[in-house]
C-alpha cells in the first residue's frame, strides 16, 4: 500500500481500479457486499441503485442538485434524492453507505433538517458538527461483553494495550465497522495519519460470527436509535480519536509492536490541565 506524509493534502485516485479495494483489507467488507472488484469502470448510477434495492432513496446526478438551488441536505429531505457526483470516490461510498445503513442516515438527515429549523442553514450548531463527523469520518467498534475494556484503553489512547497486547479480540469479540464515507475514500490511498472518530456499540456475544448482513442491519438499528437521543451525540466519550492503520488486521506493517512507536500517530492522550 501506498504511504504519503500526513502534511500532504490528500487526493482520491482520479482513476477507477478495483485494485485499489480488492488489495486492501479495509474494503473486504464492502466487496463482500457489493461486486465492486468484478467492475472493470465506475459504476453507473443505475448499477448503483440496483445495488441498493427496493430502497425508499435514490441517486441521483449531482447536476440536478446544482439546478435546484436548495441546500443538500434540504434537497435530500424533501426528495429523498441523494445528489451522486459521477466518477468520484466520495459520493461512491457515501451512496453505498445510504445502501448498508439506510436508517442511520435517513435519520442523520432528518437531524440535520431539525437543526437547521432551529439555527438556519448557515450556523452550524454542535448537534450538526457532531452529526457531520460521524457521517464522514465514523468508524463503528462493536463490542462484545468480553471486549468491554477495549472501550476505555481506546478513549484513554491507550493504543499498544488495545491494538497489540489485546489483539486477538480484533475482528473476533471487536467488530470494526466504518460507517464514514471519508474514511472509505482516504483508504483508497491509505497514509499515515488516516484518523477516524469511533463509535462505541455494544453487541452480543457471537456479534462476529453472525452474517454479514444481519451485523450491518443490526448496527443500522441500534446506530439510528442512538444518534435519535442527541445527548449521545454530544457525549465526549463517543467520536474519540481512532488511528484507523492500528486496527488490527487492516494493515499489514501493524504486525510488529514497532509500529506503534510512532507517537506523533498513535499520540497519548492530552492530560487535563
Amino acid at each position: 500500500m501506498n504511504k504519503k506524509s500526513a502534511k500532504n493534502r490528500f487526493n482520491a485516485p482520479a482513476n477507477w481500479s478495483a485494485q485499489y479495494l480488492s488489495a486492501n483489507p479495509i474494503f473486504s467488507e464492502l466487496c463482500q457486499l457489493f461486486p465492486l472488484t468484478e467492475l472493470s469502470n465506475w459504476p453507473t448510477l443505475v448499477q448503483l441503485n440496483h445495488w441498493l434495492g427496493q430502497s425508499d432513496y435514490r441517486l441521483v446526478d449531482d447536476a440536478l442538485l446544482q439546478a435546484d438551488g436548495r441546500y443538500y441536505e434540504a434537497f435530500i429531505f424533501a426528495t429523498s434524492h441523494i445528489p451522486t457526483r459521477a466518477e468520484n470516490w466520495h459520493d461512491l461510498f457515501g451512496g453505498l453507505i445510504w445502501g448498508l445503513f439506510p436508517k442511520t442516515k435517513r435519520q442523520i438527515n432528518q437531524l440535520h433538517i431539525s437543526e437547521m429549523a432551529l439555527h438556519g442553514q448557515q450556523q452550524r450548531s454542535k448537534i450538526r458538527n457532531k452529526l457531520t463527523l460521524l457521517d464522514e469520518c465514523g468508524v463503528l467498534i462493536a463490542l462484545e461483553p468480553s471486549a468491554q475494556a477495549h472501550r476505555q484503553w481506546l478513549q484513554q489512547h491507550a493504543w499498544r494495550r488495545s491494538f497489540w497486547q489485546q489483539r486477538h479480540d480484533w475482528q473476533h469479540a471487536i467488530v470494526p465497522v466504518i460507517f464514514g464515507h471519508a474514511i472509505y475514500e482516504m483508504a483508497t490511498q491509505p497514509f499515515i495519519g488516516l484518523t477516524a472518530k469511533t463509535w462505541f456499540i455494544d453487541v452480543p456475544t457471537g456479534f462476529s460470527q453472525w452474517a454479514l448482513t444481519d451485523r450491518y442491519t443490526f448496527l443500522d438499528e441500534k446506530l439510528s436509535q442512538q444518534i435519535a437521543n442527541t445527548e449521545q451525540l454530544l457525549n465526549n466519550d463517543q467520536l474519540t480519536p481512532l488511528p484507523l492503520l492500528g486496527l488490527p488486521g487492516w494493515y499489514a506493517d501493524n504486525n510488529a509492536e514497532d509500529f506503534y512507536a510512532n507517537t506523533e500517530y498513535f499520540r497519548p492522550r492530552k492530560t487535563q490541565q
